[in-house]
């Protein structure tokens, strides 16, 4: 396969942006989308003049041409999507989420096995992060020993008025630690290397915006591989005075180091984001990560062509959405008992 040709479907979310950009960055080709929304349609077509809107989804999964299917659609509709695809001979490549409830997962789970496709999910928390994959090299060359700890800290702005209806509604976006929580349970079995992890606590809550009380403003989770353990707390609580969309950091602790990732910013002062502190029996290191590559795509699209998981395994990417929704659902039990 010389050239990989893929199409987007449901662009509810603006991550389908940096979806296509690392596909595109990687060699791809985008030769078509499909969404209903006449001005999601009108915006994505501003952004991508060559890719023509397709009338029909069938058009796309009946196209053998096309290999991959990309899609930022209502959290709740992915997994559908992601099974007509696959039942269809294509690959896939979701935005976070890639699913809402465990029914989901296990159906998605079972087609993959049946059809031999790749299920992907762009966690852009870390394979759109080059401070995040450096940490990630960094460990591996056993920079800090082995990671006993990780915490993982995602806070975003709300940004309400530009938030679509479906955002606000719990049976759509399927709960914070669903939605952003992804991000830092496939992080947290990342940087410790486990396949399997048990969520010790979780908790979920609505702070700040009570007159959507379907939507869950802050989250935590607390979670253990039986060597390693975790905290993670998300939010939609970011102030409007931070210059980015939020101050998402990484703290890994090893038996022989300490590495800090500010992802986005640096309130020290540094200009930019993408900041590693390194700490080890040596010193203290800063490290600018700002152009250290980023893999994903490129071992996406080998995948593809030589059926291999270098870019994640596909046990992986199950096995954080499935910690995140046993969170999610241990969180809304402990809320309503509360």
């Amino acid at each position: 396969m010389d050239e990989l040709r893929f199409a987007a479907v449901g662009l509810n979310h603006n991550h389908i942006y940096g979806q296509v950009n690392c596909l595109l960055r990687a060699g791809g080709r985008l030769v078509g989308f499909h969404e209903r929304d006449d001005a999601l349609a009108a915006e994505f077509s501003a952004a991508y003049p060559d890719a023509p809107r397709l009338g029909t989804l069938d058009q796309i999964l009946e196209d053998e041409r096309i290999g991959l299917v990309v899609s930022a659609a209502v959290s709740a509709e992915r997994a559908e999507l992601a099974v007509r695809a696959m039942q269809h001979g294509k690959d896939v490549l979701v935005d976070k989420p890639g699913m809402t409830s465990l029914e989901q997962l296990a159906s998605v789970r079972r087609v993959q096995a049946e059809t031999g496709r790749i299920f992907s999910i762009l966690y852009s928390e870390h394979f759109e992060s080059p401070a995040t994959v450096k940490a990630g090299a960094l460990v591996a060359a056993g920079a800090i020993g082995e990671v006993v700890h990780l915490v993982g800290l995602g806070p975003h702005r709300l940004r309400r008025e530009t938030r679509p209806g479906w955002f606000f509604r719990r049976q759509d976006y399927g709960g914070i630690l669903t939605d952003i929580a992804s991000h830092q349970c496939e992080q947290f079995l990342f940087f410790t290397g486990a396949e399997d992890a048990t969520i010790l606590s979780a908790s979920v809550d609505n702070r700040s915006v009570p007159d959507e009380p379907e939507l869950q403003d802050t989250g935590n989770i607390q979670l253990s591989t039986g060597r390693a353990t975790g905290t993670i707390h998300v939010n939609w609580l970011t102030p409007d005075g931070m210059p980015t969309w939020g101050d998402g950091r990484l703290f890994i602790v090893g038996t022989t180091g300490t590495i800090e990732v500010r992802k986005t910013v640096d309130l020290a002062g540094r200009e930019g984001g993408n900041h590693l502190f390194l700490a080890d029996r040596r010193g203290v290191e800063h490290i600018d990560c700002s152009d250290v590559e980023l893999p994903f795509g490129r071992q996406l699209l080998a995948d593809i062509r030589d059926r291999t998981e270098t870019a994640m395994p596909q046990e992986r990417c199950f096995k954080a959405m499935e910690l995140a929704l046993q969170a999610q659902a241990i969180a809304e039990r402990n809320r309503e008992k509360n």
